[in-house]
């Protein structure tokens, strides 16, 4: 097993460490509290091909593997998670599955504009009443002659009020359960659909997060995705992938965490020293540098499972699992190295351990997880 990165893969690395450390982490304080996000960062990554990655250059895309791709995830995490969050949906929840599961019309509509950042993609499977219980999603699409007419509400949307096209997910026949569910593409600009930004969140505050309200939005028959009813099987294939992006995020939060408590600790001096002679404050940074290795190499294991073709989706739930645990852990070990300074968004510890927070909610619980390994190692197959 070689665990050493290609030279390509190095410059990836390279380059988004260099664009974070110049484009993201000066701004990241003020974005946090005007709970808003410079939208001329999208361009931006656009422009460097991050919004590209393993998409064919036929359609725009920059290529590259999945391991570069959480390269740069891990690096926009270490930056600004809200950032990391724009790629994560626009490019690996939306772009890839039209990538796999589109036609070649609805390929050329969208994939040029998405993977240049001309255009943003939101996912919108996430319901008021169904979050873990995805499969019993209640937004109704019911075919009108050549158009299908959407009637529902999604909730948390990441990219929301900033999207040009919704992946939605919408029941098309009174099938229960997820064998009745179908996914579209719907341009934002239809009528019918409304979108309301959802402020005051713990973390990931500059990130654009939104309800959306959908009241007779008609599209054309040929804004399906995939085939009709099979639109729970393109979610879950997506959210296998997201998970692996997600994690990589978690390993850039816990980096970012290490390299704050590092530099602290050699700066703050207590009892005439500074505080990374002390072994307990030691024992918060060994603790926080463990949780980064082993969250980034059980992350870099599905990346290379899925660039060999091989089943990741159980390996993508341990690794989103653990990585968003790690986070949490790693900041709020952070935290308590810089004491009383963490609690100030001054310090970049506060924001880590918040942003770290919802990792392990979002894309699948923490428990939805085990539930998944669980059934994996026992061969259940239902809940």
């Amino acid at each position: 097993m070689n665990l050493e990165l290609s030279e390509e893969q190095e410059a990836v690395r390279r380059l988004a460490k260099e664009f974070v450390d110049r484009e993201i982490t000066p701004h990241v304080v003020d974005w946090d509290r005007s709970e808003n996000v410079d939208k001329a960062v999208v361009k931006k990554l656009g422009a460097l091909g991050f919004l590209g990655l393993t998409i064919d250059e036929e359609y725009g895309g920059s290529g590259g593997d999945h391991l570069a791709y959480c390269l740069v995830t891990e690096e926009l995490g270490r930056g600004d998670s809200s950032v990391r969050g724009i790629v994560s949906v626009s490019l690996g929840l939306v772009a890839k599955t039209i990538a796999s599961w589109g036609d070649e019309g609805q390929k050329r509509a969208w994939l040029p504009r998405l993977t240049s950042g001309e255009a943003i993609g939101c996912f919108g499977l996430t319901e008021p009443g169904t979050g873990s219980d995805a499969g019993n999603l209640t937004t109704r699409a019911v075919r009108d002659g050549d158009d299908y007419v959407i009637d529902g509400a999604k909730m948390f949307i990441t990219n929301g009020t900033w999207a040009d096209v919704v992946l939605l997910f919408a029941r098309t026949n009174d099938t229960p359960g997820h064998r009745g569910v179908s996914a579209f593409l719907v341009p934002t600009d239809t009528p019918g659909l409304t979108r309301r930004t959802i402020h005051g969140k713990l973390g990931l505050r500059g990130q654009a997060t939104a309800e959306l309200a959908l009241d007779g939005v008609r599209v054309p028959a040929s804004a399906l995705l995939g085939p009709e009813g099979k639109g729970f099987s393109l979610a879950m294939s997506a959210l296998a992938k997201g998970r692996m992006s997600v994690a990589a995020g978690c390993v850039g939060i816990a980096q970012a965490a290490l390299d704050a408590a590092v530099r602290y600790a050699g700066e703050r001096e207590q009892f005439g020293k500074p505080i990374a002679h002390y072994q307990l404050v030691q024992e918060l940074i060994s603790d926080i540098s463990v949780d980064v290795d082993a969250a980034r190499l059980l992350t870099w294991r599905v990346a290379d499972l899925v660039d060999r073709g091989q089943e990741f989706a159980t390996a993508a739930s341990k690794a989103k699992l653990f990585a968003s645990e790690a986070a949490v852990r790693a900041a709020n070990n952070a935290l308590q190295v810089f004491g009383g300074y963490g609690y100030i968004d001054e310090y970049p510890v506060g924001k880590l351990l918040r942003d770290a927070r919802v990792m392990t909610l979002y894309e699948g619980t923490s428990q939805i997880q085990k539930l998944i390994i669980g059934r994996a190692e026992t061969g259940v197959s239902a809940f």
